[in-house]
């Protein structure tokens, strides 16, 4: 038989909770691109954005894109797409933050390459390997 919570008892456990499910789960996927305007996007209505955030737009079509925060403004978040915004969809664009930083690892296999701006070759070499 479960037993019964007091409404106080009731949300700190809510809090718990939510707040393990964030610790273990931190990304956060909003719905709500305002505007397209060149390489960036803006979102309006996101909590917590962070500057320089990693974000994962999910086009209508199920292509994905990649973009960085570049301003956070209140619950605004501009974010600049590398990939490019053809084809970005206001109502139907899903953008979740990931929780991250852009990181590239290095090493000496990446020496004398060419590389874009989210560290991927560009210079049709062979794959880099991790060490």
């Amino acid at each position: 038989m479960a037993k019964t919570l007091s409404p106080a008892q009731a949300t700190k456990e809510h809090v718990l909770a939510v707040s393990r499910d964030f610790i273990s789960q931190p990304r956060l996927t909003y719905k709500t691109v305002s505007g397209v305007n060149g390489p960036l996007v803006i979102l309006d209505e996101v909590k917590f954005p962070k500057f320089s955030e990693i974000v994962q737009l999910r086009l209508a079509d199920g292509t994905l894109r990649s973009g960085q925060v570049l301003e956070v403004s209140g619950t605004k978040a501009v974010v600049q797409v590398f990939e490019g915004t053809s084809g970005i969809d206001a109502k139907n664009t899903l953008c979740e933050f990931t929780g991250d930083i852009l990181r590239t690892p290095v090493s000496e296999d990446m020496l004398g390459r060419v590389f874009n701006g989210s560290g991927k070759p560009i210079d049709k070499g062979p794959p880099i390997l991790a060490e």
